[in-house]
């Protein structure tokens, strides 16, 4: 079995690129839009939806972009990545005005990221 990406919501392109290319280091592959149809079919929304993918050899984003849905609702869905380098990741991360979590369980300790419109990230 293959994970082939992960869909979430932004509610900008900019913050979508300001995370998922700028801090990821994601290439922007491309943009498109879902027709109101499809999206009502699929999502039960009745509305059109750009959709960005951002990808790399490792991973692959499908970022939705609207200002409608809330992310509230999904306070335990998260994605979680691994980094080369953690310190220098949450280091870049807080340059780009970032939300870090770092919390302690036993002996060590595990770290949450969020982008601009509230998807959680556990990074190792």
């Amino acid at each position: 079995m293959i994970l082939k990406h992960v869909a979430l919501t932004c509610s900008s392109e900019e913050n979508a690129d300001r995370f998922y290319r700028d801090l990821l280091g994601l290439e922007k592959l491309n943009r498109k839009t879902l027709s109101a149809e499809l999206s009502r079919q699929i999502f039960d929304l009745d509305m059109e939806l750009p959709i960005i993918n951002y990808a790399n050899d490792q991973m692959h984003f499908e970022i939705f972009i609207t200002d409608t849905l809330n992310v509230d609702d999904r306070k335990i869905a998260h994605t979680c990545i691994e980094v080369e380098d953690l310190k220098e990741f949450l280091a870049r991360c807080r340059n780009i005005g970032g939300t870090i979590r770092q919390v302690p369980k036993g002996d060590k300790t595990v770290t949450f990221i969020a982008d601009p419109d509230g998807n959680l990230f556990e990074v190792t």
